[in-house]
């Protein structure tokens, strides 16, 4: 058994471990994306005001700064807090693949609990920087939503996301193939699409949680 960090992990090498494949699209990302929702008065202040606070020096915010000014905020806005479900901060996870015992450490999932996370369904890494002395965004990403997956039973589609600098970009896994979306920059009016796929998310999920009670 291999003990292996998420941090040690690029996408050519999951691919080759794993056998997963990177696809143009997915329906599960598909359904994520086209989500139609309508911002009130009341977020689209508030939506704009996290946009502007950008250039007001975002270019040269570090991690911290960038997480408590732009990322958190629109997830916390967009409702994810809960008694079922809810958006929790650098909480590690860990599971058993194939050969692979595999953990780390993730920036922001959502995941089913109330003070601790139990069973995740998104996973999202945050960079201040393409390239990054801890390893490659997309493949900590990727291989963290295996291991959501793994935890999941490998029933449903798993969801995530990679943040570096202002640009957001999402993702889908559905077995051993996953897809992402063309970039979203929170500096302008992207801010809007993203809060709406983030309430997509949060339809997806409370849709799941709903279907697990009744089982």
């Amino acid at each position: 058994m291999k003990k292996s960090s998420f941090k040690e992990w690029t996408l050519d090498d999951i691919d080759a471990a794993f056998g997963t494949e990177q696809v143009k699209r997915l329906a599960s990302l598909d359904a994520l994306l086209k989500y139609e929702y309508t911002p009130s008065d009341i977020e689209t202040e508030n939506l704009k005001m996290i946009r502007d606070s950008y250039f007001l020096g975002g270019e040269d915010w570090n991690e911290v700064e960038l997480e408590n000014k732009i990322i958190s905020p629109i997830f916390i806005f967009a409702g994810f807090s809960s008694k079922q479900f809810s958006y929790f901060l650098e909480r590690d996870l860990a599971a058993i693949i194939g050969d692979y015992e595999l953990s780390g450490r993730v920036d922001g999932m959502i995941a089913s609990g109330f003070r601790n996370p139990k069973q995740p369904y998104f996973c999202m890494n945050e960079y201040k920087k393409e390239t990054d002395p801890n390893g490659d965004p997309k493949g900590q990403a990727l291989i963290a939503m295996l291991v959501a997956q793994e935890l999941n039973n490998n029933e449903l589609p798993i969801y995530g996301c990679y943040i570096i600098g202002r640009m957001w970009v999402f993702i889908a896994l559905e077995g051993k193939k996953y897809a992402f979306s063309e970039a979203l920059t929170a500096d302008n009016n992207d801010i809007f699409d993203i809060f709406r796929i983030l309430k997509s998310l949060k339809s997806h999920i409370e849709k799941r949680v709903r279907q697990a009670k009744q089982k």
